[in-house]
């Protein structure tokens, strides 16, 4: 199907990836995941490349891009490489609009140039334990000191996404009691240096799938963080992550829709290499039902995913529309895997081959970013129900 959503800049700049990736990221793969993490020479390289700045504006050393169309074209090719590239697209196009959207003009020039080049790298922590998707629940805590220069951050975080190698770590806190009617208010977003005293990397959490991405534990002990790192109102944090939260839903619904394009792809080259009963695969009619009801699921997906790009650009991506984009790819792509890598057989067992790797990869995309168990909420609201 022609991909009208991009045009030829979009087209060029996927050609670039594509050359990248087959040099810089497909042969060091293994590697990556034995480490459990991606080197930092790596980001630095996708800096030079424009690839980590691609939406920031130019005075601040990005590429000036408009929404998540040049995002999306690397997800697409990252998937269509089998590759990873760590938490080079959590930083970009996840935390890094964070700073755009609510950063003061000098917190974007003291930071936003080095978020571009790799130089420096983000994660955000709003998971705790006991919390999950209650982010209203939030306990860790930031108290503003006496002579108002900084707040003194205590509490702990888990499931933090480059939570071992990064610079910055945007805490959702709580920085004043939340009032009996509005659990929402209170909660503050502090930009926190991993380099404060008190800032502590817990356990590296083994997981089953992103292997090359390390998700780490956080605590913190009466880390001092200066006022002037306060992102965006104090107090309205929660309203600031449910701006950005449609944002990180398009992006996990694009990823999703992306691994299960990727996932027909190898199920389709597997099976007509590889012969059984004298002839191939891919010539039983079963393979080639299972494979057309799974390229039309994610074409339907992947429409949705591009009408959730257009409408993102143009500044009109809802809630409701991005649970809705996020629960059908990501549900699609979890169907479509599992029936590509059965067409694998053994083999789609075996972590050497991309299939097995975005089974597990993928698994997460229905968790991270608002369970589905959420994106139904938010849908059903959206109703009337």
């Amino acid at each position: 199907m022609p991909r009208t959503v991009f045009n030829e800049e979009h087209e060029a700049f996927r050609v670039v990836v594509r050359e990248f990736l087959a040099k810089e990221a497909v042969p060091q793969l293994q590697d990556w995941v034995a480490a459990k993490a991606v080197p930092r020479d790596f980001y630095r390289k996708l800096g030079e490349l424009g690839i980590l700045g691609i939406e920031v504006p130019e005075e601040y050393g990005g590429g000036a891009g408009t929404g998540h169309h040049f995002g999306a074209v690397f997800a697409e090719e990252v998937a269509r490489a089998g590759a990873t590239v760590g938490t080079a697209m959590t930083h970009a196009n996840i935390i890094l609009p964070y700073l755009l959207h609510f950063g003061t003009e000098e917190q974007k020039q003291r930071w936003v140039p080095g978020c571009a080049s790799g130089d420096i790298m983000l994660s955000i922590a709003m998971t705790e334990p006991g919390t999950g998707s209650d982010l209203a629940g939030i306990r860790t805590t930031a108290v503003l000191s006496e002579d108002g220069t900084h707040y003194v951050l205590n509490g702990a975080k888990t499931f933090i996404t480059g939570g071992t190698r990064c610079d910055l770590v945007l805490v959702v806190c709580r920085t004043s009691p939340a009032p009996a009617d509005n659990r929402r208010k209170g909660l503050t977003i502090l930009v926190v240096d991993t380099r404060s005293e008190g800032f502590a990397v817990g356990r590296s959490l083994h997981k089953i799938g992103l292997h090359a991405s390390d998700t780490a534990e956080l605590s913190f002990t009466d880390v001092k963080v200066p006022v002037e790192n306060v992102l965006g109102e104090e107090g309205e944090g929660f309203f600031h992550l449910g701006r950005n939260l449609a944002r990180e839903r398009l992006v996990i619904a694009v990823q999703a829709a992306a691994a299960a394009d990727a996932a027909v792809r190898f199920a389709k080259e597997y099976t007509q290499d590889r012969t059984v009963f004298g002839k191939s695969v891919a010539s039983f009619q079963n393979t080639k039902f299972v494979l057309a009801e799974c390229a039309t699921e994610v074409e339907a997906a992947r429409l949705m995913a591009y009408e959730a790009l257009e409408r993102d650009a143009q500044g009109e991506l809802s809630a409701d529309y991005a649970a809705m984009a996020k629960l059908l790819c990501t549900e699609t792509a979890g169907r479509v895997i599992d029936k590509c890598l059965q067409l694998h057989g053994g083999y789609g067992y075996m972590l050497e081959y991309p299939i097995a790797r975005l089974y597990a990869d993928t698994r997460v995309m229905r968790i991270y970013g608002g369970t589905s168990e959420v994106m139904k909420t938010i849908i059903a609201k959206s109703i009337g129900l």
